[in-house]
């Protein structure tokens, strides 16, 4: 078995002001992305910032200048885009990123399936908007990332699966210890793992101090880990100190190597996945991608 490491560096909600560490500009997210590669990494969550404001956008030419600028030194590296509904909730807005293509198509968009509230803030994903984002992504030849915080959306990605909104395999993320969600235990992680259809990969996520706990049960399940500092931006549960991605990626590759777990590189992600295989070509494999034809 190997370790799927899901890079998340920047997310919608670390500002300057919560932690220098957190990269906003198009160039701090790049050079991020940059120093997990050479750490190692399988894949990574992109979200984007306004230049202007440092806050969350859905601009594709923003993600075009994060995408172009990753692959001219990781051409093979497992790119998916943030869709979220956090702070936009018209179709348009969060589907302009899954229009790039070339060099700059993402091979996947994450597509979280129901609304969550979280501490401040809502998340609005309706059934009908759910179903349009996995119909575009469809359309497009775009892998979906499954966001899943409890068994309820395992349940609607089933839904997807049987009117053929989605297809196999599958990548999920599970995300535990949101407060209006399933909660960062064994038995929440454990069901939700269990009800996954077959021909799933999955990555664990913990929000908060959570992190590192939900991280190193999906390290010594053999499953995948989703880290960084858009989930928890502190590095130690007494918040004394705060981390950068660097600290927590580092942390990851101690824990895996202790469990005798090598990562998984993005290359073979993208065969389980039948992604294209990189280097100028992205998203899911045609059929002659995927015989390596």
């Amino acid at each position: 078995m190997s370790l799927i490491i899901n890079f998340t560096p920047t997310g919608m909600i670390p500002t300057r002001d919560m932690t220098p560490h957190v990269p906003l500009t198009v160039t701090e997210i790049v050079e991020d992305v940059h120093r997990a590669v050479e750490i190692g990494i399988t894949m990574v969550h992109l979200h984007a910032r306004d230049p202007q404001t440092n806050e969350a956008t859905y601009r594709a030419d923003i993600y075009e200048a994060i995408i172009s600028g990753i692959r001219r030194f990781a051409a093979d590296l497992v790119i998916c885009v943030s869709l979220s509904g956090r702070v936009f909730n018209r179709f348009e807005q969060r589907a302009e990123v899954l229009q790039l293509d070339g060099g700059c198509k993402p091979d996947m968009g994450s597509l979280t399936l129901s609304s969550v509230n979280f501490n401040h803030q809502a998340s609005i994903n309706t059934p009908e908007l759910i179903k349009q984002l996995a119909a575009e992504m469809l359309a497009r030849g775009i892998l979906p990332e499954l966001e899943a915080f409890d068994t309820g959306m395992i349940n609607y990605a089933h839904y997807l699966a049987r009117t053929k909104l989605i297809k196999p395999p599958y990548y999920f993320n599970l995300i535990l210890g949101n407060i209006s969600c399933a909660q960062a235990d064994l038995l929440h992680a454990g069901v939700m793992i269990r009800d996954l259809p077959p021909d799933s990969l999955w990555s664990l996520a913990g929000i908060g101090n959570w992190q590192l706990p939900m991280n190193t049960i999906g390290i010594a399940m053999g499953g995948g880990v989703r880290v960084g500092l858009e989930d928890n931006i502190w590095y130690d549960a007494a918040r004394t100190r705060l981390a950068t991605n660097r600290d927590l990626l580092e942390r990851i590759h101690r824990l895996a190597q202790a469990c005798e777990q090598p990562v998984l590189t993005a290359p073979e992600l993208r065969k389980q996945l039948q992604l294209a295989p990189g280097d100028g070509l992205y998203g899911i494999a045609a059929p002659k991608e995927q015989q390596g034809d």
